[in-house]
């Protein structure tokens, strides 16, 4: 048995899908109600006992609304009482460099470390940005307004979240991925400039940018990252996309065509 946490989520809605497709046994956790879905919370020990109870695997993934690893703690407490093998954490790119004095995606690597100490088999997974992080920019695209840039002149290799998941599904259904950190990148490296630009030629209508205030919208935790990767830390494209899925990673022009319809919809039928 699986546990998907995070299952509503960027990265966990696509494992849950895959998973489904695949007829794998999993439980999909969530904070709702959801029919079929084990209704748990990072901060209620219980809930989180009843969630692991059976469970095999588990697809760590956390999102607090101020970066810290003690939602990823918690679950592993549970996860170590309930005798869970192995965690695949959905963890992010450079965590664990120094940048200017900090640590770049400390919670990351707190948890990371905690994974490694607690006896667990595990792979993490280190994505750079998500091409889904322009859907956060729907309304003011639709409504022509420029769209925050925090990143700069500043390249990554923008991967698509469905190939995260993808990684992810391999890693949690099989053992050739124990022990692994895979940097999951896109095949190309881009600026958000560039990303707006291709997004513009797939809606055949302006995507304009503006860096005022970008960074200072973000958290302290979240701009230390921002600030390595602007440095030019994540500049670099890996293989492990195509190497453990055995096709070539995604484009962001492929990403936005198929995700076209979010970006021209009306924002109620979405």
């Amino acid at each position: 048995m699986i546990l998907v946490t995070g299952a509503t989520g960027t990265i966990g809605s696509h494992v849950v899908r895959l998973l489904t497709e695949r007829g794998v046994p999993f439980r999909a956790m969530s904070r709702r109600e959801r029919p079929g879905w084990v209704r748990a919370d990072f901060e209620d020990p219980a809930s989180l006992a009843d969630a692991v109870a059976g469970v095999d695997s588990v697809f760590l993934v956390t999102v607090p609304p101020v970066p810290t690893a003690d939602h990823d703690l918690a679950l592993l407490t549970a996860a170590r009482a309930a005798g869970v093998r192995k965690i695949v954490k959905l963890s992010a790119i450079g965590s664990g460099e120094r940048f200017e004095g900090a640590t770049v995606g400390a919670w990351h690597l707190a948890a990371e470390e905690a994974i490694e100490a607690g006896g667990f088999v595990w792979t993490m997974l280190r994505p750079p940005s998500f091409a889904s992080n322009l859907l956060w920019h729907r309304a003011l695209i639709r409504a022509g307004e420029p769209i925050p840039d925090p990143a700069g002149d500043s390249r990554q290799a923008v991967v698509d979240p469905r190939d995260v998941a993808a990684v992810a599904v391999e890693a949690l259904t099989g053992d050739a991925h124990d022990g692994r950190r895979y940097d999951l990148t896109g095949p190309e490296l881009l600026t958000f400039a560039e990303q707006a630009a291709i997004l513009e030629r797939v809606l055949e209508r302006p995507v304009r940018t503006t860096d005022a205030g970008a960074l200072d919208r973000l958290p302290a935790g979240m701009r230390t990252g921002i600030g390595w990767a602007r440095a030019g830390g994540a500049a670099y494209v890996t293989d492990h996309v195509p190497r453990v899925l055995g096709r070539p990673a995604g484009t962001f022009e492929r990403w936005a065509r198929d995700h076209r319809e979010a970006f021209t919809a009306d924002a109620s039928n979405l």
